[in-house]
């Protein structure tokens, strides 16, 4: 998978990246313990500082928020220090934020604890810098390896929730989130130690930092081209929010079990699983602008599957294509911006459409919810969603027709 070779004197060994892969992967999966916990304990959060269901969801939305504003700092810190010392702020960051939320004593206390420490001092290192980082240490298979440290979030879907539940139901969720803080930070300090290297990609780049800059990618500005971006990721992402954040109440209003819906989510994250790594070795093979308009036309299509899907056969086939659409969209936009950009802005740039996709996430819930209170139904929400997707499948369109032009 590597492509970095010992050439010089004290550079990294060949197998280096692997290892800097395996690594990364686990930072990543580690850390997406305090998001899932925070969905986890809603309910017995709710009921013990005595609040309503939308108050109790803002611990979640201030966590996504502001990882996605932290992101775009920690990406700053990462182009210019290396990778290591935003993943130590974030190794501190979230076990600190998870156990000052278990000695919480008023609701706005457990609110800025998750999304101060654990949100803006802690998952947003580990995310789109460690994301912006693999990208360096890998050329041929650049996309497979952005694809698998981002993959690291779909397996914490599928490993965490039911063991903090299983926790939750033994302690209560006060001492399960001590414990979850305890185990953070006892695996995920010492392998930050393994991310001392800066890659010579970077250390070459930041030497030239005073070089001419890119120009015009694409035959746009790079503002233009980072904006398109940012665009294009929020826009994939409110749709993509949709079927993620109320495939179960979708399915109870059909008048099936809720156990079926929550069986439809981690199927999406299963197979999504598969569809981010696939989307790895697609994107090193056609690039990252038609892996991610081959994803956008994907997702819009199972999207609209949705609206005629009433049974449980075709619920569940739609949810498992729905996870192989949409699993590789997001790691795309961080192979765009390696292909259209200095590697010496990576991180703050891959920080940028990180925002703009949790943002994404974040309102896409909250829309489909709202248009669900207007109407009565999650057919709107549906609708909502497949237009959104549409603007990110025209932006990419675009994108791609320049990029095309230019080649020619």
């Amino acid at each position: 998978m590597s492509e970095t070779h010992r050439t010089t004197p004290g550079a990294a060994p060949s197998y280096y990246p692997v290892i800097r892969l395996i690594t990364s992967l686990v930072l990543v999966t580690m850390g997406g313990a305090a998001m899932y916990a925070v969905i986890v304990v809603l309910k017995p959060v709710s009921f013990e500082f005595g609040v309503g269901r939308g108050v109790a969801s803002l611990p979640y939305m201030m966590f996504m928020v502001t990882g996605g504003i932290g992101g775009v700092v920690m990406g700053r810190l990462a182009d210019r220090f290396g990778v290591m010392v935003p993943a130590l702020i974030g190794c501190v960051g979230l076990p600190a934020g998870m156990a000052g939320a278990a000695f919480a004593e008023e609701f706005w206390q457990f609110c800025i604890s998750l999304g101060v420490l654990s949100g803006l001092l802690g998952t947003s290192a580990l995310f789109a810098p460690m994301a912006a980082d693999i990208s360096h240490w890998f050329t041929r298979r650049r996309g497979l390896a952005v694809a698998i440290v981002i993959t690291g979030t779909y397996l914490a879907g599928a490993l965490w929730p039911p063991i903090v539940q299983a926790s939750l139901d033994a302690r209560g969720w006060r001492e399960t989130f001590v414990l979850i803080a305890i185990l953070m930070a006892c695996v995920m300090l010492p392998l930050i130690a393994l991310l001392y290297r800066k890659p010579a990609a970077l250390i070459e780049a930041q030497a030239a930092r005073m070089a001419p800059g890119a120009g015009r990618p694409l035959g746009v500005t790079p503002g233009t081209l980072q904006c398109l971006i940012c665009a294009a990721g929020l826009g994939c992402c409110i749709a993509m929010a949709a079927p993620q954040v109320h495939i179960v109440a979708h399915v109870t209003d059909l008048g099936y079990a809720a156990q079926h819906g929550a069986a439809m989510l981690s199927l999406m994250l299963g197979t999504g699983i598969v569809s981010r790594i696939g989307s790895g070795f697609i994107s090193d093979r056609i690039g990252g602008l038609r892996t991610l308009l081959l994803g956008s036309v994907l997702q819009a299509i199972t999207l609209m599957a949705f609206l005629g899907a009433d049974t449980l056969t075709l619920l569940y086939v739609v949810s498992a294509v729905f996870g192989l659409s949409q699993g590789g969209i997001v790691p795309s936009y961080t192979i765009i911006i390696r292909t259209f950009f200095p590697a010496h802005e990576a991180g703050r740039r891959v920080g940028w459409a990180m925002l703009f996709t949790f943002a994404g996430m974040a309102l896409g819930g909250w829309m489909a919810g709202a248009l669900y209170d207007l109407t009565g139904s999650y057919t709107a929400s549906f609708i909502n969603a497949v237009g959104f997707n549409v603007l990110n499948a025209a932006i990419v369109v675009f994108l791609a027709q320049r990029h095309r032009a230019l080649a020619a």
